[in-house]
């Protein structure tokens, strides 16, 4: 059998959003994944269902599988065919062991290829503010371990204008003793970061001679990196991510996976944590009859209204599966908001009619200019839902046909997912329709949000909250994902003013 292929991925710094695209498409078509302790979980998701994942981390203490076995694996994975990625935080060849297993592929006949990741260095330079290099203050930059400061010749490296010091954090007072004692002032400007371009990214700076004690009274962690020289001078005028309006925040998503992606990267532009704890899965109905029929007599419809993007992609999904095409549809089109419509403009289809504000209420006040006795009106939508819509168009004696185009469920271990994003502490929950807070309700209990500040996307949803004795700390409007992503923005400055009294 001809052997598959190894990639060695670095996965960035930390931040998700950082792989390259080629470490992404590589992913994405992985049948087997091995992965470091500082590779970003989320890039997982990235991998086919079908691919296999092997954690083999390496921690101080606690290393999973010896680097010879992780070499093994590798090779012994490729010679099944498979296509492997080897998963590494930062890039594979800054001192991420890349070269180690570059060198046992190629003796054992694997062939490899190398995706280079962002370095954890660039990583801060770009998310502490501390630019590794700048004319006025260096010319030269040291990368240097400290996992052994026994073996590393600290005279030529206080020489150095910058230094990153790379594995540090437990021989860190030692390293800064033997530095000071070499020459380097102890005055000079140091930085230790832990987590670096994630939003738990934890900076404590000093003067190198004060930074172990500093570190010491943070309560620091492994794993952290380390920016020596006067470029850390530079870090109050340039630290821009720690300043982002949701840095820091431990946020929970809600949405259903496949339509988490807009609302999560949206928070994490403004610095948030983002936990995705789906509670609502969108599934294909057993039987659709009545959307069946109602695509069969699509021409005798004067609207059709669409009240969510699912109810748009399943009703365009039956209708493809149907003979017939959208020529068929004569009436006029409805969407209740923005984010429906866009679906539908991605078939360059046009929207006849949208309200003002997003929910059922203003929907039927936006068809008042409308005659509606005798209009026939189509509403494909979930299976369970509001019934406010079609009730008050039957009032205005229009005939409407509600037939469901897919139903909501709540997806299997939603519970334990639901337990665990709250046992570390949240800052905010985030709920997008009234089927997620009664599924995360349903999964996990009303008290478990007792304590936690709950975001809503509407009053309709927060209706839904307070019903279980909930209170709403923050209701978007308007009532779209950009309207809840700004008003959490909104209300976490309201509270940082409010500290700087």
């Amino acid at each position: 059998m001809k052997p598959g292929t190894v990639f060695l991925v670095g996965a960035g710094p930390g931040d998700p959003g950082l792989i390259t695209l080629k470490g992404r498409r590589v992913l994405e078509r992985a049948d087997a994944v091995f992965y470091d302790n500082l590779a970003p979980r989320e890039l997982l998701d990235l991998a086919p269902e079908r691919a296999e994942r092997v954690y083999v981390g390496k921690k101080r203490a606690a290393h999973a599988f010896s680097q010879e076995e992780i070499c093994l694996m590798l090779i012994g994975r490729a010679r099944e065919g498979k296509t492997v990625v080897r998963l590494k935080g930062g890039d594979p060849l800054t001192f991420g062991r890349g070269g180690e297993e570059m060198e046992a592929l190629a003796e054992a006949g694997i062939p490899f290829q190398i995706v280079p990741g962002v370095t954890t260095p660039a990583g801060i330079a770009a998310y502490c503010g501390v630019p590794l290099t700048h004319r006025e203050f260096n010319s030269m930059v040291t990368f240097v371990t400290g996992h052994e400061p026994e073996k590393i010749c600290w005279g030529k490296v206080a020489a150095a204008e910058t230094i990153v010091l790379f594995m540090a954090l437990m021989q860190f007072e030692e390293i800064a003793r033997r530095l000071i004692a070499a020459g380097k002032p102890p005055q000079t400007p140091a930085l230790a970061v832990r987590w670096a371009t994630r939003a738990d990214q934890q900076t404590v700076a000093a003067p190198l001679a004060e930074l172990a004690e500093r570190i010491r009274q943070a309560g620091m962690k492994p794993p952290a990196t380390f920016v020596i020289g006067d470029v850390v001078r530079l870090r109050d005028k340039l630290n821009w991510f720690e300043r982002l309006p949701l840095f820091g925040r431990r946020i929970v998503v809600t949405r259903a996976r496949e339509q988490a992606a807009a609302l999560t990267e949206k928070l994490r532009e403004l610095g948030a944590q983002v936990i995705e704890t789906p509670v609502i899965e969108i599934r294909e109905l057993d039987d659709y009859t009545a959307l069946d029929r109602a695509i069969a007599q699509l021409e005798s419809y004067d609207w059709l209204i669409f009240t969510s993007a699912n109810g748009v992609r399943h009703f365009l999904r039956r209708l493809d599966a149907s003979d017939r095409d959208w020529r068929a549809v004569k009436g006029r089109i409805c969407a209740i908001g923005p984010a429906t419509a866009r679906e539908l403009a991605k078939l360059h289809i046009k929207v006849d009619l949208t309200p003002e504000e997003y929910v059922a209420e203003a929907l039927v006040e936006a068809f008042a200019p409308f005659p509606l006795t005798g209009r026939r009106i189509l509403i494909p939508r979930a299976k369970v839902a509001r019934e406010v819509l079609p009730e008050q168009l039957r009032e205005r004696g229009a005939e409407v046909d509600v037939v469901p185009a897919y139903e909501t469920a709540v997806p299997d271990g939603a519970a334990e997912r639901c337990r665990e994003a709250l046992a570390g502490g949240v800052d905010w929950v985030t709920f997008t329709s009234s089927s997620t807070v009664h599924h995360f309700v349903q999964a996990a209990g009303a008290r478990r949000l007792e304590k936690v500040r709950i975001a809503s996307i509407g009053p309709v949803t927060s209706a839904t909250v307070r019903s279980y004795g909930l209170e709403v700390a923050a209701e978007a409007r308007p009532y779209t994902i950009e309207g809840l992503v700004r008003v959490l923005g909104e209300a976490e400055r309201r509270e940082a003013a409010a500290e700087d009294g």
